[in-house]
């Protein structure tokens, strides 16, 4: 793990360090109160109870009926025909289109406790991105701010030195101790506003913590994987093929292929039973009449399917094609972003090293020397100031080297996020 970066004021005390929001507090905020994770656990409470609703059989249908009575009298008695009866229907969907229902709802159900573990991973990586947009603005106001001080401190003396007789100073000297002091004011404006800008984008998250500021200590994480630039396409398919984005489209997949099996289901007859019962009432001489009942089958006949059971077939099988081809692309996807992130990686090791064990020591070696001989009469006013920004460019550019690996980190273990074995459990388990 590569060192940080610190450098600037350290003189916070403590109570103003745990006041300030760290990224960890920033995850946490910005997951608990996601209303996405909310809206997904409504979404996977609705498709159980559908799936439960799904498996049960259509309520029976009731009949009342009079039949049959004469118009002329309305008596009940004077026809053997009329009769009071009641019946009931009872319809039987087709084939095993009920267990199927219900299992298709299920897998749909069950994409979303791996589409929370996405948007968790999601959601720390976006948040960590805005926060380190903020961290580096803040920390290089730092910087700057520490400088600033010592360039006062040259315009100072550049102009006392050009008011005095005897003085080495030059008006060029003064106007670019000036100039450069102007800079380092409109660099601070700039960066506080690039600071604002992230933190109004955090507070999206986080709310109301975006706005006390951010802990000065940056936390350096490594990738959940020692990934390697060398490493081969199977290896990172290895890497990402757990990932809950994937998962979660196998889960639509097999819901899919379901809609295949219920599709092929309406090759199958609809079945019902009904059943009814008449009563008839004395004949007019005062005679019983038996009452009657009746008891029937019904069933359609799928006999036309090419233009309806076919078709339909045809297009379940085009859908969940077309979710594989999306799984694929999916997986493309992943393994060239990590393939990309992780050389991206590589590169700012290298450039971090070199700035931390070369270039950094260098700098201020060459600005101390270089205000040293000024001060010694033996060296150039304009030379100890371009000294002094250079090493404060060079430390500004080596802390942004440090937040962009970070940025890099969050990515790389986002396309690493690996699924609970929880979330992975068949169909049947439920």
């Amino acid at each position: 793990m590569l060192p940080l970066l610190i450098t600037g004021s350290t003189c916070v005390n403590a109570q103003t360090i745990q006041e300030r929001l760290t990224l960890k507090e920033a995850v946490d905020i910005a997951i608990a109160a996601d209303p996405w994770l909310a809206g997904s656990r409504y979404t996977q409470s609705a498709l159980t109870d559908e799936a439960t609703a799904a498996a049960t059989l259509p309520d029976p249908r009731m009949s009342l009926m009079a039949s049959n009575f004469p118009v002329d009298s309305f008596d009940i008695d004077q026809e053997a025909m009329t009769q009071l009866s009641v019946g009931v229907s009872q319809m039987f969907p087709r084939g095993d289109s009920l267990a199927l229902a219900r299992r298709q709802k299920l897998q749909l159900a069950l994409q979303h406790p791996l589409l929370r573990q996405d948007r968790r991973a999601k959601v720390t990586a976006t948040v960590a991105q805005i926060w380190l947009d903020a961290y580096i603005a803040q920390e290089s106001i730092q910087l700057i701010e520490k400088d600033r001080a010592l360039f006062e401190y040259l315009v100072d003396a550049a102009e006392a030195s050009y008011s005095t007789a005897t003085g080495r100073a030059r008006q060029q000297d003064v106007i670019r101790a000036q100039l450069e002091l102007t800079r380092l004011e409109d660099r601070l404006t700039a960066l506080r506003q690039r600071q604002e800008t992230a933190q109004m984008r955090l507070s999206e998250w986080v709310g109301s913590p975006a706005g006390n500021g951010l802990a000065r200590v940056m936390p350096t994480e490594s990738p959940a994987v020692p990934v390697s630039t060398s490493a081969s396409e199977q290896e990172r398919y290895e890497w990402v093929s757990n990932h809950p984005t994937l998962l979660a489209l196998d889960r639509r997949i097999e819901a899919m292929e379901t809609d295949v099996d219920l599709a092929r289901q309406k090759y199958k007859p609809e079945w019902g039973l009904s059943a009814q019962y008449g009563y008839r009432d004395r004949d007019p001489m005062g005679r019983d009449r038996s009452d009657l009942l009746s008891v029937g089958v019904t069933f359609d006949l799928p006999i036309f399917t090419a233009n309806r059971q076919d078709k339909a077939v045809s297009a379940a099988i085009s859908h969940a094609e077309s979710i594989r081809t999306d799984k694929q692309l999916l997986i493309r996807r992943l393994i060239a972003e990590l393939k990309t992130a992780s050389v991206h990686l590589g590169r700012l090791d290298e450039r971090y090293a070199l700035y931390v064990d070369r270039l950094l020591p260098k700098m201020a070696e060459l600005a101390e020397s270089s205000l040293t001989a000024y001060n010694n009469d033996a060296g150039d006013f304009a030379e100890a100031v371009r000294a002094r920004i250079a090493e404060l460019n060079a430390k500004i550019e080596a802390l942004a080297i440090s937040v962009e690996r970070q940025k890099t980190i969050a990515q790389i273990n986002y396309l690493l996020a690996q699924a609970s074995p929880d979330s992975t459990r068949p169909v049947e388990d439920f």
